[in-house]
């Protein structure tokens, strides 16, 4: 089924969380914003972009959708990243993160010259992975350097 050209390609990350409020406010101090019409006491629209947003579901609400276990934290699926405008902006993001009940750096820091990253997890132990790409690099102006391991 074809999309039609005015309608934006958007993604909804579903994520279940055990404190509806502490993860809330996790969010809201890492730079996600919430958005009221979406947030009850069961869940919350945490919105990174125009076209990407995060719902926290309380385990209640997530079991309403799956009868899929809920991944502990000692376990991961998934490592979802998110693009920076700078290297400080990742490390603010990090020292956010650790500041509001996150962890910091649970996978070695990446730094490859023209890509940096870190992996936080949030209070729940979904990854999350702040990143910055030189502007050259990714819009194909510059090339990819060889990154020596």
């Amino acid at each position: 089924m074809p999309d039609t050209p005015d309608t934006p390609r958007m993604i909804f990350v579903n994520l279940p969380v055990a404190d509806l409020a502490r993860s809330k406010a996790f969010y809201e101090a890492i730079g996600f914003t919430n958005e009221p019409r979406f947030t009850d006491d069961t869940a919350a629209a945490m919105v990174w972009s125009d076209t990407i947003f995060v719902m926290i579901l309380s385990h209640d609400k997530w079991k309403s959708f799956t009868d899929r276990p809920i991944a502990d934290r000692g376990s991961s699926e998934v490592s979802l990243a998110l693009a920076l405008g700078s290297r400080d902006a990742v490390d603010a993001m990090v020292g956010a993160a650790a500041a509001a009940g996150g962890t910091a750096d649970v996978n070695p820091v990446q730094d490859h010259g023209f890509m940096y990253g870190r992996d936080i997890l949030d209070p729940d132990g979904h990854v999350w992975g702040p990143f910055w790409m030189d502007p050259a690099v990714a819009n194909g102006e510059a090339a990819v350097p060889e990154v020596s391991s």
